[in-house]
């Protein structure tokens, strides 16, 4: 498929507003002032029994409260929304979740007449319309641990084509025991905290949080007032089919995303000066994406960083919290240290964080990957 035309500066995306949720804290600042200082929120679970698997560590949001229905999205999502500015009422709402309601499956044992549909991932647009006071709904997106990064794309097409000119994207993930349970059968969860990136890493460790992130044209946005927390030059998508569940060791479909994303920004590999990358721990993926951006940086790295070891990996709301953190490296010029890399394999070395690095630049890439072959990729420009 052809890309569509690049934005200018006059017509790329702004990000007017961001909140975010981790098992690190209720806040952007709270998380961010935790991955400075080498924190992780991994840690043994007590949610659920953990016996027989293949971890007893994820990173859980403290405090999370169940509701009538036993789910405790709702309550992820009203934090959410209290360290939110107020979100436009005419905005088009997409949510991205990869298990919505899923941690309602334990209350059907209790609750045979549940609907079966409160636990799909569709669930997740009508608590984010709640909790923002939305009166329009929207559309969900399920697309494994990019869900939330192809919303965001999906936010920048419909403003760049003119669909609308304000979006809010709310994306919200879980750890119940259905999905720990899963990802332990796959051997991809590791017995310790993950390490990213490190030459003994052995496995993801899963987390939970959400993201909310006010996407505006920025037409719109400057007659309005607004404040400019960063920009959207470039996205894009590519799928390398490879693998149900392991992605193409030559990584030809984060490749292509990044470089459909360096299309749309009129930009080349040299303007970006920090990549977040989507850094899981596990073997593959981390190889896969070192491949990549061997591939665009050649001996001319910028800092990399992977925030997974600190909040774990929080699966399909992982693309727009890492958003949110990455206008924060922007706006701080800062680079976070990788959480849980202490021993880089030779491909990181000295070119993946292991201490906060300093930026002279402001633009960043952020890069995420999924099962069934799904890659992303953003470039963000600091705010103005």
């Amino acid at each position: 498929m052809k890309p569509a035309a690049p934005p200018t500066r006059q017509d790329a995306v702004w990000i007017t507003d961001a909140a975010i949720v981790t098992a690190l804290g209720d806040t952007i600042e709270e998380t961010w002032h935790h991955l400075l200082h080498f924190h992780t929120a991994i840690r043994p679970v007590d949610r659920f029994g953990v016996d027989g698997y293949r971890s007893d560590v994820a990173a859980l949001v403290p405090g999370l409260k169940p509701d009538e229905t036993g789910s405790r999205l709702p309550d992820l999502l009203k934090r959410l929304s209290r360290s939110m500015g107020s979100v436009p009422q005419d905005a088009w709402l997409i949510t991205a979740t990869t298990k919505g309601g899923i941690d309602m499956l334990g209350a059907l044992e209790h609750k045979p007449s549940f609907s079966i549909r409160d636990m799909l991932p569709s669930v997740l647009d009508r608590i984010a319309a709640d909790a923002f006071g939305l009166e329009k709904r929207g559309s969900t997106i399920s697309a494994a641990c990019a869900s939330s990064a192809i919303a965001v794309s999906h936010a920048c097409a419909l403003i760049h084509t003119e669909m609308t000119d304000v979006v809010l994207v709310c994306c919200a993930d879980l750890v119940t025991e259905f999905v720990f349970s899963g990802f332990s059968a796959l051997g991809a969860l590791s017995p310790t905290p993950c390490k990213p990136f490190d030459r003994d890493r052995n496995g993801l460790s899963l987390g939970e949080g959400a993201a909310a992130l006010v996407l505006m044209d920025a037409e719109r946005a400057r007659t309005e007032g607004k404040r400019c927390l960063g920009q959207v030059l470039g996205w894009g998508g590519g799928s390398d089919a490879y693998h149900v569940t392991t992605p193409a060791p030559n990584a030809t479909g984060l490749i292509e995303a990044i470089g459909q994303a360096f299309v749309r920004a009129q930009m080349t590999p040299d303007a970006v000066f920090a990549v977040c990358a989507h850094g899981t721990g596990t073997v593959s993926n981390d190889a896969m994406e070192l491949n990549a951006y061997t591939h665009f940086f050649s001996d001319a790295w910028p800092p990399v960083y992977s925030i997974k070891g600190a909040v774990g990996h929080t699966l399909g709301a992982a693309g727009g919290i890492e958003v949110a953190l990455g206008l924060k490296t922007l706006s701080r010029q800062t680079a976070p240290p990788t959480v849980g890399l202490s021993h880089p394999v030779e491909t990181a070395l000295g070119r993946v964080t292991t201490q906060p690095a300093a930026l002279k630049g402001d633009i960043l890439l952020t890069c995420n990957s999924g099962f069934g072959g799904i890659n992303t990729a953003i470039l963000l420009k600091r705010g103005i």
